[in-house]
């Protein structure tokens, strides 16, 4: 388990991985660019969740779409990032899009990143130093890797590939908030409620108020007997906040669960 993640202490000490900062915000989209500009951990890149791991929306696909992959291998070359490559991400949202850039690299193939456990608040609370990205401390571009020819990310699936998911058994799993997924509110997509047969596990159960990741008894806790499903299918509004779920279901062994891509926002565009 302890290779899915890393300590803040072991950031001060940390050498020769690329660092990838994917701090954002769904409420202000320019923000997690500006905090980066501001400060964060010394020679970390920037990757923005609409511009850079998700594609353009259309009228199908949900809010984030998958980026296309030969896009998306170009990006991570153009942060020195090849398949094999040491990888450690962070954000400062319990994880919510640094496990969006975790799923994304190792459903292509590539090593998957680290997350930093806690995220770059408890980096701070390790005495961890910080850089901004002014003019007169710009950090040295790194090595571009070349890109890698990928032709899919596996382990995903549309409206279409869920439907036969649910007809063959699987388990749907919701991830979003108790009130949305009861239908109570929703303030993001035009249609409240959950997929007919989806059980709910928010992905904010995955860690604790200061985004630690809980211990394994404690996401056994999360997960009860959903983890005995013979097969799990996960969404949440939009595919991003669920990979949080895909993440601690690799970290407890279940590495077969699958990612509705499109979510609750692509569901609601079929109907």
């Amino acid at each position: 388990m302890t290779e899915m993640w890393i300590e803040p202490a072991d950031m001060l000490t940390r050498r020769g991985a690329v660092i990838i900062d994917c701090r954002f915000s769904l409420a202000e989209p320019l923000a997690g660019r500006v905090l980066h500009q501001q400060g964060h951990i010394p020679g970390a890149q920037h990757l923005d969740l609409n511009k850079d791991l998700s594609g353009p929306p259309g009228e199908h696909g949900g809010r984030h779409p998958l980026p296309r992959p030969s896009l998306f291998a170009a990006t991570l070359a153009r942060c020195g990032v090849g398949p094999q490559t040491e990888v450690v991400a962070y954000d400062d949202s319990r994880l919510a899009f640094a496990a969006r850039l975790w799923w994304l690299m190792r459903a292509m193939g590539y090593r998957p990143p680290r997350l930093l456990n806690g995220g770059y608040q408890a980096y701070l609370e390790a005495g961890g130093q910080v850089e901004s990205r002014l003019p007169e401390c710009q950090p040295v571009a790194p090595q571009p890797a070349a890109p890698q020819p990928a032709a899919t990310f596996h382990g995903a699936c549309d409206i279409v590939g869920l439907r036969d998911a649910q007809a063959g058994g699987a388990l749907l799993v919701d991830s979003r908030e108790p009130r949305r997924y009861a239908g109570l509110e929703e303030a993001i997509d035009p249609i409240a409620g959950h997929i007919p047969g989806a059980v709910n596990h928010p992905w904010q159960d995955v860690t604790d108020e200061r985004g630690r990741l809980r211990d394994a008894d404690g996401l056994q806790a999360h997960w009860g007997d959903t983890l005995e499903a013979e097969q799990l299918v996960v969404y949440c509004g939009s595919g991003v906040t669920a990979c949080v779920n895909l993440f601690s279901l690799a970290l407890l062994g279940r590495e077969d669960a699958t990612l509705y891509a499109g979510s609750w926002s692509d569901w609601c565009s079929h109907l």
